[in-house]
């Protein structure tokens, strides 16, 4: 057992359930609720279950590579792509953070904790396998 990927694979249920519940009622529907044009809302409403199946498969495949269900030779060029993702998401919501007039972006675009710790795990546990 790869107790790296074990970690990635909880952290990304976790954060698989917060996208269904708290995203859901704090981004998606305020946003789906808002006044602005039906094919914007359609667009943020299609992005948000695109995110939605990369979590799951994410978390699918990191718990399947902790427990050896697929070989590591097999399944270190899914991890990297998994890492890079995560990472790229965390740096892309860092930026985006900065740049806007939020108030505390750090705080209050959160989500980059768990995308950083995924992509940290994930390459850890795909560099040990």
């Amino acid at each position: 057992m790869n107790f790296y990927l074990l970690t990635a694979g909880i952290i990304a249920v976790i954060t698989a359930v917060g996208h269904f519940t708290y995203g859901r009622t704090h981004y998606l529907k305020p946003a789906l609720d808002a006044d602005f044009d039906a094919g914007a809302k359609a667009v943020v409403h299609c992005l948000f279950h695109y995110v939605s199946v990369f979590l799951v498969l994410s978390s699918l495949l990191l718990l399947s590579c902790a427990f050896e269900a697929i070989s590591p030779m097999q399944s270190f060029g899914v991890l990297l792509f998994i890492a890079l993702n995560f990472a790229l998401f965390a740096i892309w919501q860092i930026y985006i953070g900065f740049v806007s007039d939020l108030e505390a972006p750090l705080k209050r675009l959160f989500q980059w904790i768990f995308f950083v710790l995924l992509a940290g795990f994930t390459l850890a546990g795909a560099l040990c396998n």
